[in-house]
Order: structure tokens, then C-alpha cells, then sequence
């Protein structure tokens, strides 16, 4: 099983090339043996891209002028797919392809759209025609399209159906298929198991995290913000969502959290995190 580590939660610690292979080294030694790459982050980033990771509290610092392929295998990391947006791979399907093999993968995930609307069924049928398109095209070309959620997702464009459910009944199962985030499902009120059923084998990896409330400090009322959190450290029952993913066989587990790390720090985080993983994978 690949255990790996979302790039978008590294871009604070791998900005410069020797910071870059300290924390893939610290990785490895964990018990990681993956990585999972981000488009936007194994080259320069545009303005725009800068300002909206920044806004996420995940900036994804000075690492796209480094060699991500040279950093990677050094470390003996597994690149399990390159995350890109739709827009590039619609414009230049062979370039996608090519800079994902350059890395040793041949999967391609859409990483969600930014000024979309999930609650209209025209554009989210329209959405799910562009990736049959476009995983047709990639699997033409010997690649794989995955489909990676947030919780925009369960909003419901028709009464009692949700986005998710659309794109399930409409992608081609021979194109496109799905990488589950169960974090931010759960952030949208759903289960993640139930989704996760399914889903079933159309789930071939999954980003993981946990969820709930860290206190760092007098709080004015009771009740304290949910934020993702270490594995095991949240209230979310990881194991069930576990033996589902072993069920189906997913390729890696992947995890992604977001800001609220230990102590600040990433790799505390994901050093954390391993303990759980290291015991179930």
C-alpha cells in the first residue's frame, strides 16, 4: 500500500531545495512512501494561484522552481498522480500526460472547479461531459482521469439528489473515476463510509484526514471550531472508513490536512499522522 503526502500541505516547508529534501527525507523516515504532486506547484505559480492558496492558509511558498522528479526519486517516493486543473488538461491533454509521466505516474486528478456552480444540474451534467471528454482522451493516450470532492458536492440540484450523485451516474466508469476525500464530506454534514459504499472499486484513492477541535486557548464560549486534525487525533471512526478502503482495493491513502497543525508545523503533522497509518496499512 502507498502511504503518501499531499504536496499543497508541504508548500511552507519545501520552498528552497535543501528545506525540500529535508522534508521528503523526514517523510520517508516516518513511514511514507508516496507523494502526491499539485500542477501548480512543480512549476512557478501565478499570481492568482498565490493569492488563493495564501487565503487557504497554505501558500504554496518557492517550490516550483525545483525539480520535483530529482526530489522525489532521491527520496524514494512514489509519485501516485499529478493534481491538475481542467481548463489545462482540455487545452493540451499531451503535455498533462507527459509531465505526469515525467514523474512516474500516468493519473491525472481534477481537483475541483473554482467559480462553479454545484447547484445548477445544467452545469453539473455539463462538468460531468467535459471529463468524459476528457478522460476519454487521456485513457486514449494510456492515462487515467481520477475526480477529487470537496463538500461543494452535496449541494442538491435536484430535490433529494446531490451534485456527487449526478457525476457517480454520469461519468463513464471507462474514464473517469474517483478520489475520495472523506475529510470534506464529513465537513458537509454527510457520512463518509456511506459514500465510500457507494462508491465501491469507482474509488481508486483516498485522502484522508481527520476532523474535530484543538483548544489553544480561553475560548469565549463552549464551543470550539472544527478544524481538520492528526489522524486519531479527531473524532471521525477512520477505522471503519479504513476497512472500506482496504475493501476495494484503493492504490493510496493520501493525506492531506489543513493548517491546524501541531505545534504549526507540517511535518510534526504528518509525522504524527503516520503513527495511525504505519498500524493500519
Amino acid at each position: 500500500m502507498i502511504k503518501a503526502v499531499q504536496q499543497f500541505m508541504l508548500g511552507t516547508v519545501t520552498g528552497r531545495e535543501k528545506q525540500a529534501r529535508q522534508t521528503l527525507e523526514a517523510m520517508a523516515a516516518a513511514g511514507y512512501n508516496g507523494i502526491e504532486l499539485c500542477g501548480f506547484m512543480v512549476r512557478p505559480a501565478n499570481l492568482a494561484v498565490r493569492l488563493l492558496t495564501s487565503a487557504a492558509g497554505m501558500p504554496v511558498g518557492g517550490g516550483g522552481k525545483l525539480d520535483w522528479a530529482k526530489l522525489t526519486r532521491e527520496a524514494s517516493l512514489q509519485v501516485v498522480s499529478l493534481h491538475q486543473d481542467l481548463d489545462t488538461l482540455e487545452k493540451d491533454p499531451d503535455a498533462v500526460l507527459q509531465q505526469a509521466e515525467r514523474y512516474g505516474t500516468q493519473t491525472v486528478v481534477i481537483t475541483g472547479m473554482y467559480g462553479f456552480d454545484y447547484g445548477s444540474r445544467e452545469q453539473v451534467e455539463r462538468l460531468a461531459d467535459r471529463l468524459n471528454r476528457a478522460g476519454k482522451t487521456l485513457a486514449e493516450r494510456g492515462g487515467e482521469l481520477l475526480y477529487h470532492n470537496h463538500n461543494c458536492e452535496l449541494q442538491k440540484p435536484i430535490p433529494g439528489v446531490t451534485a456527487y450523485e449526478l457525476l457517480m451516474d454520469r461519468l463513464d466508469e471507462n474514464y473517469v473515476n474517483f478520489e475520495f476525500d472523506s475529510y470534506w464530506f464529513a465537513e458537509g454534514g454527510a457520512d463518509p463510509l456511506a459514500w465510500m459504499v457507494k462508491l465501491g472499486s469507482r474509488m481508486k484513492l483516498w485522502h484522508i484526514n481527520d476532523r474535530g477541535t484543538r483548544h489553544t486557548g480561553p475560548a469565549v464560549t463552549p464551543i470550539l471550531k472544527t478544524d481538520s486534525m492528526e489522524l486519531g487525533d479527531g473524532n471521525l471512526d477512520l477505522d471503519a472508513l479504513t476497512r472500506q478502503a482496504k475493501a476495494v482495493g484503493i492504490r493510496a491513502v493520501i493525506l492531506e490536512s489543513h493548517r491546524n497543525w501541531v505545534d504549526g508545523s507540517p511535518v510534526k503533522s504528518f509525522q504524527r499522522s503516520a503513527q495511525y497509518l504505519n498500524r493500519h496499512f
